[in-house]
């Protein structure tokens, strides 16, 4: 009796444990299919959203998606063969089961067990609630259970066509796509609306494996099951054996072979394709958290102004497409001459004289092979692998092949990039970052890129001369051959660009010719620690990169021989032309959340920190930098380096008055003529332009140049950019600059018998001050003197002149020695002279 109580009790305990576990089984299962009715339904199932980038206008550039790209579509607009192949394909008896298929779960059961592949054992039902509710990465049973469980509450929960909607919407279909819309955008280059019955199985046959059925990698092995599924709708009588055919044959007519399985993101619709990926990179820097730039649905209000963004991209392909023919052209009428002559005459030497090392054909056979292998039979090789399927072919010869036809290319293939600044604000306008951006090509030149900055470098550490009060625009310096000698005593002779010489020159000439020796005669005379400085500065560029970056005290540095970012450049020309203030280079203005709140305001963080740096801000004074301003207008309007060009940027107004918008600007070409470069400003904008190689060592050629390409591409940029604007002038200051004119020949003061003038604008106080030694006369001296009282009348000065002196001198400090005053009625100007060491009286018309 006392065991059969015990093992009754055992019974009793176990039924109530049972019970209590069964109990709380179904209360879970309830809950959770509760939990099904309340947050999950067809029409509001959480999807993630684009971050919009938006232009100073409020266009839009372009949306991040990342990889992750989705695009909703309603069941009722789907063609009914993207239903057709669907159910064909994954479950023939969607329409008919309750969630689950036993048939095919035992097929599946059984495939595991006996190791063979006899085809899955989940609906689509399963598919799509293992997709919402579990990891489908988990191979384990109790995720299998799950997953049934989760489908059988999804069929009592929803019609057959919301779930078929459903999973069309959010099923991977491979290249980054979730959904059928999105996919068929990225396959076909369509909407899912017009898919045709060969390109619904082409789209079914990735959602077993979408990576080893990609018809761009694999297109032999797509073929093959994209024709079992279609076979297999014949037989179904969804379509006919002749709609099948017919619709298999145009689909592989027109597909691109050449093209590969980039992923979606790469293919969006970018209008700016190079400031998208700089904008993203700098999101990625300011997103934290769960937030995601791909999928919380940001709204990035940016600086890019669009219509100048298109004008931007077509100057710089259409220049970067003409440097690289003109390149060409020339080395191939070098390499001609080489092969036809040069290399018969070495090889007859190298027999005469028995010199073996002289013989070249084996070097120029080996060239001649890697050229032809690499442009004719390369491109055979890689259309076979496609064509055959075979990968080894590909990976171990077209791969191979292909990264040593990449690297040859980054020698031989010209790139290009520029940026345009707003410098009254910082705002970048317009950015190209290269030529062609896709996954191959994806290094933003503009901010990215170090390179020599040439002779665009020469402004930085002029304004520092300017500065110094040293030097000024009319400041004589001897253009002939020098020996510098370097800190350890090496000696360093520098050439002009094309080792001419012109003796004296005056300053404001040496910059708009691009003169070496003079410059470098400049740089000696304010010394390499002022120059650097300066320079550093302009740049933004911190003293604890400057060693890298090659600023060493060494003359090479006054050519450009140390490496900056375009950008960097654009910046320092920029401050130049905004009155000698700083800037800082913004792409974003503000990020709003998806409700349209800001959540980030990095402009207000930028002038927040300018605000802080008070004075500071000022890195230049606004005397100097007007005082540049009108130094690199001269390259344009007086037959400098960019005047060539013809570029006068002349317009006309609402009222037909033809007007001239001001600019100025500096080429450089560095050593080898190696890079290409135009810096140049307006009172509107600021802008870098280079052309060169991605990997250094090659020459661009003499007939590629600063001023012969990226002359041109600034030229025609600015002047389609400035053409709806109106006239602006730039901003002078109220007071320390004085405009004279001056003799030419000798850059003091103008006589009636100097030939040749110049006028040039100067820190106040440091206008010439001796009247032209070369073309000088007693009479025409007084003349001289009454111009320039007139002059520094105008301007709020004036000064004292010694009438005793040969030749005649004036102290703009001393006390004054003349009472002068000027009637602007009468344009007449009067003297007393009492008191100076010369006692006369005139009365002078002034004109």
């Amino acid at each position: 009796m006392m065991k059969i109580k015990k093992s009754g009790i055992v019974i009793i305990s176990l039924f109530f444990l049972g019970s209590i576990v069964m109990g709380l089984f179904l209360g879970w299962s309830v809950s959770e299919t509760r939990n099904i009715i309340n947050s999950e339904y067809i029409t509001d199932f959480d999807t993630a959203l684009p971050t919009k980038l938006l232009d100073i206008n409020g266009e839009v550039i372009t949306e991040f998606a990342s990889d992750e790209k989705r695009e909703i579509i309603a069941y009722n607009n789907l063609p009914q063969q993207m239903i057709d192949a669907l159910i064909t394909r994954e479950d023939n008896v969607f329409f008919s089961h309750a969630g689950f298929n036993l048939k095919a779960i035992l097929r599946g059961v059984s495939g595991i067990l006996t190791g063979r592949s006899l085809g899955g054992g989940s609906t689509l039902t399963q598919q799509i609630a293992g997709t919402l509710y579990c990891d489908r990465s988990d191979k384990s049973v109790i995720r299998k259970l799950k997953e049934l469980w989760w489908a059988i509450q999804m069929e009592r929960r929803y019609s057959k066509n919301e779930i078929l909607e459903l999973y069309l919407n959010k099923i991977y279909f491979g290249g980054g796509t979730y959904g059928v819309n999105a996919a068929s955008k990225y396959y076909f280059g369509h909407g899912a609306t017009e898919i045709t019955p060969a390109e619904a199985a082409i789209l079914v046959i990735q959602l077993s494996n979408p990576a080893f059925y990609n018809p761009f990698d694999h297109p032999n092995r797509a073929m093959d099951r994209q024709k079992y599924v279609l076979s297999s709708m014949v037989d179904a009588g969804f379509l006919s054996k002749e709609e099948a055919d017919e619709s298999f044959e145009n689909y592989w007519a027109n597909f691109d072979y050449t093209r590969t399985s980039t992923s979606a993101y790469m293919m969006r619709d970018d209008k700016a394709p190079w400031f998208s990926e700089y904008v993203r990179r700098e999101l990625s820097g300011m997103i934290y958290g769960s937030d995601d730039i791909y999928t919380s649905g940001f709204t990035v209000n940016t600086t890019l102004n669009l219509a100048h963004q298109q004008i931007a991209q077509s100057v710089m392909e259409k220049y970067i497409a003409d440097a690289n023919r003109r390149y060409k052209k020339e080395h191939s009428s070098k390499t001609g001459v080489a092969t036809n002559v040069y290399v018969p005459m070495t090889e007859m030497l190298a027999l005469l004289f028995d010199i073996p090392e002289l013989k070249v054909s084996e070097q120029r056979t080996e060239i001649v092979a890697n050229n032809t292998y690499v442009n004719k039979i390369n491109p055979v090789l890689d259309a076979i692998s496609l064509m055959t399927g075979s990968e080894k072919l590909k990976v171990n010869i077209v791969n191979r092949a292909t990264a040593i036809a990449k690297q040859n290319e980054e020698k031989t293939t010209i790139e290009g990039t520029m940026i345009a600044l707003d410098h009254s604000n910082g705002y970048i306008d317009a950015l190209v970052g290269g030529s062609k951006f896709d996954s191959d090509n994806q290094l933003i030149r503009a901010t990215q890129g170090l390179v020599q900055p040439g002779s665009t470098f020469k402004p930085l550490y002029y304004s520092a001369a300017i500065d110094s009060r040293k030097f000024t625009p009319t400041t004589q310096i001897s253009d002939s051959m020098v020996v510098f000698h370097t800190a350890d005593g090496k000696p360093y002779i520098p050439l002009n660009f094309r080792g001419e010489w012109e003796g004296n020159v005056s300053l404001w000439y040496a910059l708009t010719r691009s003169m070496n020796v003079p410059s470098l005669k400049i740089l000696d005379g304010i010394g390499f620690e002022a120059a650097i400085d300066r320079a550093s500065k302009l740049l933004g560029i911190p003293q604890n990169e400057l060693e890298s970056r090659s600023f060493d005290p060494v003359y090479p540095l006054g050519l450009g021989v140390c490496s900056v970012r375009p950008v960097e450049m654009a910046r320092a020309y920029a401050i130049f032309a905004n009155g000698g203030k700083d800037i800082t280079p913004m792409a974003i203005r503000t990020v709003e959340d998806k409700n349209g709140n800001v959540i980030l305001n990095p402009e207000l963080d930028i002038r927040k920190a300018q605000a802080a740096k008070g004075d500071k801000i000022q890195v230049i004074s606004p005397q100097t930098s007007f005082v540049m301003i009108k130094l690199l207008e001269q390259t344009v309007n007086n037959g400098g380096t960019l005047g060539a060009q013809k570029w006068h940027f002349d317009y006309k107004d609402a009222n037909g008055r033809r007007y001239t918008m001001p600019a100025g600007g500096k080429t450089g070409t560095t050593q080898n003529w190696a890079d290409a470069w135009t810096c140049g400003i307006t009172p509107y904008y600021a802008a870098a332009f280079w052309f060169g190689f991605d990997r250094p060592g090659q020459s661009l050629g003499l007939n590629i140049t600063g001023a012969t390409l990226a002359g041109f591409a600034w030229g025609e940029y600015f002047d389609k950019v400035h053409a709806d604007l109106p006239y602006k002038d730039w901003i002078k200051p109220l007071e320390g600059v004085i405009e004279c004119t001056v003799c030419a020949d000798s850059g003091m003061i103008l006589t009636e018998s100097c030939e040749h003038s110049t006028t040039q604008w100067y820190l106040a106080g440091t206008q010439p001050t001796e009247i032209c030694p070369i073309h000088s006369s007693t009479s025409n001296s007084v003349l001289s003197i009454i111009r320039l009282e007139k002059e520094m009348y105008k301007s709020g000065q004036r000064m004292s002149f010694d009438f005793d002196t040969s030749p005649l001198t004036f102290d703009l400090n001393a006390p004054l020695t003349s009472d002068y005053t000027y009637d602007d009625d009468e344009n007449e100007a009067e003297m007393d002279t009492s008191n100076s060491a010369s006692k006369f009286d005139y009365n002078y018309l002034m004109d």
